[in-house]
């Protein structure tokens, strides 16, 4: 049983995203682009283009070339999105990183990545140092310095003749890493083809234009923020208004100063907001729309959060493996939805539901795990043939999650049959944790599961097997030393026994159903 998307199909031009996006710029001239909600700097649409051409040839003149791997680790900033689509214009691929990681994890993807070029900001200068010294890598590029190392001095190189990307089906755009369904993190495949093809399924849903005023504050080093947000709001000419972190106060007080017309949320975000006393005393009428994504929406929570910003929060889904988005509510449709619907499959895309393990699909009404295919799913995992082979059968991606269809064709999303673990919309692998917990000498075995947590979704917690005197604060500490924020263990129990299948495979579902 495949079911197809209701929408009209769209056209994929065969153009790379820098061709897409950037060639829409001279239409806006001198209207805003971007914003630094933090600073204030300003950038218009005459502005981007001009600078991402000049940072594009200063790029090759530091020699990279297509097919070259650029590393970028930032906060959201304005310019940002200069040194995406610099990096992109120069015929290159974006391997986006996360500021909040360690320089091992840094060091770890730059080597997967084979970056040969890193871009970072000026408050993630000397983490950068840190992992690019570790991972071998020379060219440091830092936004918003003005020294010998500048990326902002490549800005005013003398435009030349760009590159030209042959087959934007087959070259890379963005390489972001995902854990997929399970394991540790692999580099994403994302093609020109791939990313340009779900911008324009998420335009003919979404009426953005240049009147709008959206806010991101979800970071540009997620997919989510990279397709969605940044370049779904250059492509269509609106006003986008970053902001390097989430904080509630400064959230709010900046979508009304702005007049944010759009935005974008992660669960822990409606959870913060709906702590907030109705209306915050805020201006906030000029927004219309609110889309939740990255992790699992609790209906109930977003219905206080609607409260304070005063619209409706729908729900959409879809995976970095799928550039991301595979579902979503209509902006005609947002009325009638009900809370909780992922939505309807975006144009040009299908889905199958199947029995969890199997290639048969479930009957009609019941649930399955989720199997998308469409143009804007991925190539395949960076040298990791095996990983793809899991992943992709036939062109069809295996999402992980367990769905249904309602009889008006809208999908709902009930559980998790992958290992990964959401915390906050991160993704935390529990086989990178349980390695990591290994290393500690007076542990015999380990596991990581994801615990339930009002705030984050879930969090991440360790079954330890020892039969020395550990407590679970020094277990903790080992591994907040060593992971990003986001992945630490948040709890610990100690067991005399991980559950294991004949296999040797850890039964995490039985551990989380024994130890409620």
């Amino acid at each position: 049983m495949i079911y197809r998307s209701p929408y009209p199909h769209v056209p994929i031009p065969d153009i790379t995203v820098s061709e897409l996006v950037v060639g829409q710029a001279p239409r806006f001239g001198d209207k805003v682009a971007l914003i630094d909600g933090h600073n204030g700097e300003r950038i218009t649409y005459a502005e981007f283009h001009r600078k991402v051409l000049g940072g594009a040839a200063g790029l090759m003149e530091l020699g990279v070339r297509p097919g070259d791997v650029v590393g970028l680790l930032s906060h959201n900033q304005p310019r940002y999105a200069v040194a995406v689509h610099a990096v992109l214009a120069a015929g290159a691929t974006i391997t986006p990183i996360s500021p909040i990681m360690t320089a091992s994890e840094v060091a770890r993807q730059l080597s997967t990545a084979k970056a040969s070029v890193l871009i970072c900001s000026e408050a993630a200068a000397a983490l950068a140092a840190d992992a690019a010294k570790a991972a071998g890598l020379n060219c440091i590029l830092v936004i918003g310095d003005d020294g010998a190392g500048s990326f902002d001095l490549l800005l005013s190189a003398d435009a030349k003749q760009l590159p030209s990307i042959s087959d934007p089906g087959a070259a890379l755009a963005a390489l972001p890493f995902s854990s997929g369904t399970t394991g540790t993190a692999k580099g994403v495949m994302l093609t020109h083809r791939n990313v340009v093809a779900n911008l324009r399924q998420l335009q003919s849903i979404w009426q953005v234009d240049s009147d709008d005023v959206q806010i991101a504050v979800l970071p540009f080093f997620h997919i989510y923020g990279f397709t969605v947000i940044l370049n779904l709001g250059l492509l269509r000419g609106a006003t986008t208004v970053t902001l390097p972190r989430f904080e509630v106060t400064q959230f709010v007080e900046t979508m009304a100063r702005h007049g944010v017309t759009r935005t974008f949320c992660a669960p822990p975000m409606l959870f913060a907001l709906a702590q907030q006393p109705e209306g915050a005393g805020r201006d906030l009428t000029m927004l219309r729309q609110a889309i939740c994504g990255a992790a699992p929406m609790d209906v109930e929570v977003a219905k206080q959060a609607e409260q304070v910003l005063g619209c409706a929060i729908r729900q959409g889904y879809g995976m970095t493996e799928a550039s991301p988005a595979t579902h979503g509510v209509s902006e005609d449709e947002i009325a009638d939805s009900p809370a909780g619907s992922v939505g309807r499959l975006v144009p040009n895309t299908e889905a199958r539901l199947v029995k969890p393990g199997t290639n048969e699909d479930v009957e009609i009404g019941s649930a399955g795990e989720l199997l998308v295919r469409g143009p804007q799913v991925m190539a395949g995992y960076l040298d990791n043939p095996e990983a793809t082979a899991e992943t992709l059968t036939d062109g069809w991606l295996h999402t992980g999650d367990l769905a249904r269809v309602d009889p008006e064709g809208r999908f709902w999303v009930e559980d998790r049959l992958k290992e990964l673990i959401k915390y906050k919309g991160y993704q935390v692998p529990p086989a990178e944790l349980e390695a990591l917990l290994l290393t500690h000498p007076q542990i015999q075995d380990a596991a990581v599961v994801g615990a339930p947590d009002a705030e984050g979704g879930e969090v991440p917690k360790a079954f330890v097997v020892t039969n020395a005197s550990l407590s679970a604060d020094d277990l903790m500490s080992y591994v907040a030393e060593r992971v990003a924020p986001y992945k630490k263990i948040r709890s610990v129990e100690f067991i005399d026994r991980i559950p294991k299948s004949a296999t040797g495979k850890i039964l995490r579902r039985a551990l989380r159903d024994q130890h409620r």
